[in-house]
């Protein structure tokens, strides 16, 4: 079990899951805190980081440089709604459906069931997602 600086990726800022998450790791780097563990999959285009930034038409660097500058949460949050896309109710919906079941019988399946079975949680098939690999694993097991 780890014990990251950072919340889940299903606690919500802006209205979507792992936003704050993925701020929390910038900062987390950026003060060279970031477990390394963590590293290669910061920012990664086909990851968690990659497709929130996709969605919401910023760059992953732009946002981390906007963290460097010292805004908070909100005001990261802000900028990405202004410079690319104000997620409408309907928007954070598909989002957050989306991101909730990454892992689950899509492109991600064959990275979770490996990191299952590194983490020794390979017999644990309860844990289908992203959300709940990373949640067992930073010892807030798996939600509902």
């Amino acid at each position: 079990m780890i014990d990251p600086p950072f919340r889940s990726p299903r606690a919500k800022l802006g209205g979507l899951h792992h936003l704050g998450r993925m701020l929390d790791k910038i900062r987390c780097d950026l003060a060279g805190t970031l477990p390394e563990e963590y590293r290669p999959n910061l920012g990664l285009s086909v990851g968690l980081d990659g497709f929130l930034c996709g969605f919401l038409g910023v760059k992953f660097d732009e946002v981390r440089q906007k963290i460097s500058e010292g805004l908070s949460d909100d005001e990261v949050a802000e900028w990405c709604f202004t410079n690319g896309l104000r997620p409408n109710s309907m928007q954070r919906r598909i989002w957050n459906g989306f991101s909730e079941k990454f892992g689950w019988r899509d492109l991600a399946t064959s990275v979770i069931d490996d990191l299952k079975k590194e983490e020794g949680l390979g017999d644990r098939l309860e844990l289908q997602t992203a959300f709940d690999v990373i949640d067992e694993r930073e010892g807030r097991g798996i939600k509902g």
